[in-house]
């Protein structure tokens, strides 16, 4: 009769282990949703500003027509991207590129510089930006918890029974989070 206890007590635990690793792993995939969609807010509110931005430079700098189009073209690009999150990632470093060659030709034009709009723009974008990061860092923290639950022993056998997957990380190439050279000489100036 123990032996019964014993076995019936090992298959509750056992079933009772299942049910809490999959409403985890149900819990970890909803965070992750969540928090992806928390940088996908703040990828639009980006998207929101930057043609006013552009708008705002296009009437100081008339000639600097290719860089100002390279910024509308990244932003569409980005706009329309809607791949995992690594393909978004690549088409938002190519946004992130493009704004940064923006912000070094603004640096030609002191009266755009002043302007009033153009600097709440800017603060705008600036603010956007660390809002986008601060989600990059939650959603990638979300993602680690998930990918851990997944691949650690023993919830991984629950999360290959119930066809849980590893997310990927919203990640920055290195090349992107290199500082702008800005430069302040006289032919950088003249314009």
């Amino acid at each position: 009769m123990t032996t019964v206890y014993v076995v019936l007590g090992i298959v509750a635990f056992v079933l009772l282990y299942g049910v809490g690793t999959y409403n985890k792993l149900i819990r970890l995939r909803q965070h992750v949703g969540e928090s992806w969609a928390a940088i996908d807010t703040e990828l639009k509110r980006r998207y929101d500003l930057i043609p006013n931005l552009v708008e705002t430079v296009k009437g100081y700098a008339l000639h600097e027509r290719e860089t100002l189009q390279a910024v509308v073209d990244a932003r569409a690009n980005a706009v329309a991207s809607t791949g995992t999150p690594a393909e978004q990632a690549r088409d938002e470093n190519v946004l992130v590129g493009a704004l940064r060659q923006l912000f070094a030709v603004v640096e030609s034009y002191p009266d755009l510089k002043a302007n009033q709009s153009f600097v709440g723009l800017q603060r705008e974008l600036t603010v956007t930006e660390d809002r986008i990061q601060a989600a990059r860092r939650f959603y990638n923290a979300n993602v680690r918890d998930l990918n851990t639950r997944i691949e650690v022993f023993p919830s991984n056998l629950i999360a290959s029974m119930f066809g849980f997957r590893a997310e990927v990380f919203f990640e920055i190439d290195d090349a992107e989070r290199a500082v702008p050279q800005v430069s302040f000489s006289d032919k950088d100036t003249a314009g």
